[in-house]
């Protein structure tokens, strides 16, 4: 049995809502599919680079996610053991949108309030 590096877990806001959870459970089961799987190499890989992952600021990543026609994104950080999906969003512009960038930024800060 292989065992992950990586526990994986979905960044809970105070209120107890999964931003990530919610928006996968929005996408066709397809693109749910690819993008559990990307993020199950990562969980099973860590550390990984490019193509799959590329580090975005100081403890945040991406998993870059290639869909049937558009580009998936889900931000993440990696705490101990747990890697931590804190934003998912798909890409429409070749840079990474500042609003999904300070999104993930902001739940990070979040996260290591309540630590």
């Amino acid at each position: 049995m292989i065992i992950p590096i990586l526990e994986v877990r979905f960044f809970a806001t105070g209120a107890g809502t999964e931003p990530v959870r919610d928006w996968l459970k929005d996408l066709p089961a397809t693109e749910r599919r690819s993008i559990g799987e990307d993020i199950k190499t990562v969980q099973f890989g860590w550390p990984l680079g490019m193509p799959l992952v590329r580090k975005m600021d100081k403890d945040l990543w991406e998993v870059r996610i290639q869909l049937i026609g558009r580009i998936a994104r889900v931000l993440f950080t990696v705490v101990g053991g747990v890697m931590v999906l804190l934003h998912g969003f798909i890409k429409k512009a070749q840079a990474t949108p500042a609003n999904d960038l300070e999104t993930a930024k902001s739940r990070l800060k979040q996260l290591r309030s309540t630590q």
